[in-house]
Parts: structure tokens; C-alpha cells; sequence
């Protein structure tokens, strides 16, 4: 949710700008612009729209400057319209901000700014740093920033450049993530990494309030009270991001066929030599202690709790929750040194997760992430982290970081209930060697794509639809909804099998769509009761089922059958099959597939 994007060099800034500012595309944007110190002025290029309208709005000015910012703006306050967009400027133009984050006492702090004579051109809560920091300017524009930082409630990121110095861009973030880097291509600022591994792999990440001077000299780092202090690069060794999708039409379909590998390479990093996560030995400790586990998460993530949930309570024997982190962080849910938090976000930056992690941290909660990004917030507030490798994941809707999360926790609750002796060696290593057979499963699914295709016509004209299990079906039900309401705007719900005949049944229409998952093969009889009285109510229905169910379900006209598996595991195949339904069902409605309307990758404000 938004992007920045600095750069200080000896090359042309504009193209840099822009470049950063496509990689950073895949969080969600409704604006973009750009500013740069040219000849002394800084000269601000903005509009709403997509980057391609800032390219066309750029085309034919001629800016030959060393030193700028840039952003994407997903709109908070104000209308995404050109006036709102960022780069914003204080009245007499002497700072320019961009920023990623919420102010939440920008209000009061800009009727005091207009009481002292500052003026206001946007809506926006950003223009108000602009103006506090032009109130506060002595000549020290770190000291300034301090000054306002003291004053700004929120979260923040913010890169500005200052009149004064042309060839300078500072930085600094509160509650949201800002890296820097530089190489022989110049030095640069982004709120995301992915924009700067082009460059290099060595990179800074700025901790909570500490401010970053960048000029065409070096980097410079302070801290809260001004005061210059060292720091030491994070070598991050990943895959730089391409723009190219090669031979697929979509990142999200890219992404899907990636899933195989992406499982594989999961679980090779989490076991070694047969040790479920040796790095977790600390934490393994404290497993006989344990009285509850909380999973929380937002969106595919709060889905991967409820998963990992279902399935820790299970064979782990203990009391387990999970939980949106919206609710979480406002609700009473009693915690202390006895309760294991478990953090799930794909970003680690997720600002109602992070949020959540706090308070749990403040009730001496134990504390484990799930984390698909190195050295991201959240990862770095966490007692312990489980890395997942999914690697950068361009489309909103997430697909193999979901599926790596699935993963890792059932890895998680296999760990935990053999460590509490819950379940035998025996039982474990029979669990590991089905997991450690999901991948190739998913790539059966992908080879047989041409099914999901198919039953995508379910959806043909359709603006609602139903997804209906039990157990761990439900919480597939759950995913695969909120992938067809993402990318193909249809209104769908999911709905546990059992619950449909108090009061949600009389939604129902002829030829309503309902995708019925039925893999639990202990509950099979009593989902298959649910189907039944749906259709007899003209519902239009689609069965996954895994093949072993395949003799009961020969009268079923529609049915998309999936590999066998451990019942406990079905929720990743059905995952898989989803996406791809949802994808077919978005191209056949001509949909933006990756980048869906109102959406953002990383959610960094509430």
C-alpha cells in the first residue's frame, strides 16, 4: 500500500524514479509523481491514474536532475485525483514530502497550521508534514525532522527533499518500512526492497524513528535525538523481481505455476537432517508449558491461521484460536507468559498484524511470525520467526505465499505435537513423508488446469455465488471465496455446511453458484447431506473431492477431483484449485487479474 522511491546519483534521476516505481506497482496505487532538484527548484510531476500516465505526462519535459523522490499512492485521505497525489510541497515550496502511512492527528495539526498563516492546497494528511516542517526549518533538516517527529502521531515513512540542499534526500519511518541502499548506480531510498535488489543485494533498513541522509557522497544514519550513528548493511539474497512474465498473461498465473518449487524449497529450509525448525529449539522449550496458541492474521493470512488452527488443536491437544488481527488488537482475549502468539503475514509489514504483535508482546505473550520477507517489521518485533520462501510475489492476490504459509504450519503442528508428545515418532514421519508429497500433487493440479477452466463457467453471468464445508473444508471455502470476490468482483460468501439450514438457505436462488468442499473424508457423509439440499433448491453446484471419493460421487455431474492426501493436508490441494478457478473465472470476465481494484499488496495502514 503505496510505494516510495528515492535516488541521489551521477545518472539522470527521472528514469530511476520510474523504474523504482514500477516495482513497486504490485502494492496497489490509484497516483503517482515524481519531484527532482532541478536547477536549484523542485520541479513536481503527478497525476492519477496508472505510471504509464505519468510516463505519457512526462514525455517531452526534459529534467536532467541528480537528486528526487517519487511514489504511488494508494488514496487514504482525499480522492485519488491529481491534486491529492503525492509528491506534496509546503506553501513557499521549500520541503517536498512523499509518504507511506496514516497521520492521525494531522487535523488538529493543520488548523493550527492555518492559524499561523500556512495554506493548503490538497486533502491529504501529507501536505501537513510539508508545512510542519517549513514551521520548524532552522537550517538542520535532521533536527527538523526530529522536531515534527515528536509532534506526528501515526505511521510514517517519508523521504523529502529540501530546497536548500539540491543534491539531498532524507528519510525516516515510524510503524512503516523504509530500506536505502547504494551501489555504483547511485543510492537510493524504496518503502519495499524488491526495488532496490536490482542494484544490490547489501541494504539498510532503518529502525523505528532513526533518520537517513542520502547525498552524492554517502549515507548518513541519526538517531531520535540527532546524533549520527553507525549501521550495517542486510545482505538479502533474493531473486530480483522481473517485469517480464515470460510466456504467462499474469503474474497470478506465473505465480501459481510456481508453487511446486516454492513447497519444495519451503520445507527444505524448515527441516534439516529430519530436525523439524532446529532455529525454533528455544521455543520448543516452552511447548510442554503452553496453554493456548493464538493464530492471527488479515485477509489469506487470517485463512492460513484458521488452517494451521484446525490442525495444531488436533493432534497438538491444546486449546488453540484463530483470529483477524483487527479483531485481535481491539479485543480482551486473556494472554500471558503461557499463551504462543502466532504472527502471520506475508509482507510482515501489515499494520493491524503488527499492531496485534505488540500488544501481545505488552501481555508477555510468547511471540512466532510467519514471514515471507527478511528483515520486515514484524519479523523483527517477533520473539521468533519461520521464514517461508515464496519469494516476491507481484500479483495482489497472494497464491504461493499462501500456500507456503499452509505449509509451514502444518510443519509447525507436526513439530509441536511430537515435542509434546502428543503424537508418536511414527505418526510424525508418516505426516512429514504426505507433506513432503504436496508438491507434486500441486503440480498435478496445475497439469490438469484445463478443468478448472471448464467449471469457471459456473460463474457465466453470475454476481453472487456460495463456498460451503466443514473442518478444514470450511477454511478452504473461506480462501477460495475471498479469491473469486478479489479478481472477479462477484459477491461470494463461504459459509460451514452445517450452519446453512439456520437462515442462510433462504438466500438461496435457482442457479445460484455453490462450490461444496468435501476432502474430510470423516465428515464426507454429512457435507454430501448439505450438497443435497442445496440442489434441491436449484442451486448450480461444484464438488472438489479428493479421488478416493470418487465411487460415492459417480451421479455428480461437476466435480473437479484432486489428488489423495492426508485429510489433514486437503486444504493446500483445494487452495491450489481455487486459484486457478477464480483466475479463469476473472479472465473470462476481462478483469484486471493482477492488480484488482481497490486492493493493495501490503497493507501498511489500518
Amino acid at each position: 500500500m503505496c510505494g516510495i522511491i528515492g535516488y541521489v546519483g551521477k545518472s539522470k534521476a527521472v528514469p530511476y524514479l520510474i523504474r523504482g516505481l514500477e516495482h513497486l506497482e504490485y502494492r496497489g496505487y490509484d497516483s503517482s509523481g515524481i519531484a527532482v532538484t532541478e536547477n536549484g527548484q523542485v520541479i513536481t510531476v503527478k497525476t492519477s491514474g496508472r505510471i504509464q500516465d505519468l510516463k505519457n505526462k512526462l514525455t517531452g519535459i526534459e529534467l536532467t536532475a541528480k537528486c528526487g523522490i517519487g511514489h504511488t499512492r494508494w488514496a487514504t485521505h482525499g480522492e485519488p485525483d491529481d491534486i491529492n497525489s503525492h509528491p506534496h510541497s509546503s506553501m513557499s515550496g521549500l520541503f517536498t514530502v512523499v509518504h507511506n502511512g496514516i497521520i492521525e492527528n494531522y487535523l488538529p495539526v493543520k488548523k493550527e497550521l492555518m492559524s499561523e498563516g500556512f495554506t493548503f492546497k490538497s486533502s491529504t494528511d501529507t501536505e501537513v508534514i510539508a508545512n510542519l516542517l517549513e514551521k520548524y526549518y532552522e537550517g538542520d533538516v535532521v533536527h527538523t525532522i526530529n522536531k515534527c517527529r515528536r509532534i506526528l502521531e501515526g505511521s510514517y515513512a517519508l523521504c523529502i527533499i529540501c530546497r536548500d540542499f539540491p543534491d539531498t534526500v532524507y528519510g525516516v519511518r515510524k510503524g512503516s518500512p523504509l530500506h536505502c541502499a547504494e551501489s555504483s548506480s547511485g543510492r537510493l531510498f524504496s518503502s519495499d526492497t524488491i526495488a532496490l535488489l536490482p542494484y544490490t543485494k547489501s541494504i539498510y533498513t532503518l529502525d523505528e524513528g532513526e533518520t537517513a541522509v542520502m547525498d552524492s557522497r554517502e549515507i548518513s544514519f541519526f538517531d531520535t535525538n540527532s546524533n549520527r550513528i553507525s549501521k550495517s548493511a542486510d545482505r538479502l539474497d533474493l531473486p530480483e523481481r522481473s517485469a517480464d512474465k515470460g510466456d504467462f498473461p499474469h503474474f497470478m498465473l506465473k505465480e501459481i505455476f510456481e508453487q511446486p518449487q516454492v513447497l519444495k524449497r519451503t520445507l527444505d529450509s524448515l527441516i534439516k537432517e529430519d530436525e523439524l525448525f532446529p532455529e525454533l529449539s528455544e521455543l520448543k522449550k516452552s511447548f510442554f508449558a503452553l496453554q493456548k496458541i493464538c493464530f492471527v492474521g488479515c485477509g489469506s493470512a487470517y485463512h492460513a491461521g484458521l488452517a494451521g488452527k484446525i490442525l495444531t488443536e488436533k493432534i497438538g491437544n491444546i486449546t488453540c484460536t484463530a483470529e483477524t488481527a483487527s479483531e485481535f488488537r481491539y479485543g480482551n482475549t486473556p494472554l500471558d507468559s503461557k499463551t504462543l502468539c502466532i504472527f502471520i503475514s506475508q509482507s510482515g509489514e501489515t499494520a493491524d498484524t503488527l499492531a496485534a504483535l505488540l500488544k501481545a508482546k505488552e501481555k508477555k505473550a510468547r511471540t512466532l511470525s510467519v514471514i515471507n520477507v527478511r528483515g520486515s517489521s514484524i519479523a523483527g518485533e517477533s520473539d521468533f520467526v519461520i521464514y517461508t520462501e515464496a519469494g516476491p510475489e507481484i500479483a495482489v492476490a497472494t497464491t504461493k505465499a499462501y500456500t507456503a504459509q499452509l505449509i509451514s504450519l502444518y510443519l509447525f503442528a507436526l513439530c509441536f505435537a511430537h515435542e509434546r508428545w502428543q503424537i508418536k515418532r511414527s505418526e510424525r514421519d508418516r505426516l512429514l513423508s504426505e507433506l513432503r508429497l504436496l508438491p507434486a500433487k500441486v503440480q498435478r493440479i496445475i497439469d490438469s488446469r484445463d478443468k478448472a477452466e471448464l467449471f469457471s463457467s459456473l460463474f457465466d453471468g453470475r454476481r453472487e455465488g456460495w463456498f460451503i464445508g466443514r473442518g478444514s473444508d470450511y477454511a478452504a471455502a473461506m480462501e477460495g471465496s475471498l479469491k473469486i470476490k478479489e479478481i472477479s468482483y462477484i459477491n461470494t460468501g463461504a459459509y460451514p455446511a452445517g450452519e446453512l439450514k439456520h437462515g442462510t438457505i433462504s438466500l438461496l436462488e435457482r442457479g445460484t453458484p455453490v462450490v461444496a468442499l468435501c476432502c474430510e473424508e470423516r465428515l464426507f457423509t454429512k457435507t454430501f447431506a448439505n450438497i443435497r439440499e442445496v440442489k434441491a433448491r436449484g442451486a448450480s453446484v461444484l464438488i472438489l473431492a479428493c479421488e478416493k471419493s470418487a465411487e460415492a460421487l459417480t451421479d455428480e455431474e461437476n466435480v473437479l477431483f484432486l489428488p489423495d492426501t492426508a485429510d489433514e493436508f486437503a486444504c493446500l490441494l483445494q487452495a491450489v484449485a481455487l486459484q486457478l478457478l477464480s483466475y479463469y473465472t476473472a479472465v473470462k470476465r476481462g478483469c484486471d487479474i493482477d492488480k484488482p481494484k481497490n486492493l493493495a499488496k501490503s497493507v501498511t495502514v489500518e
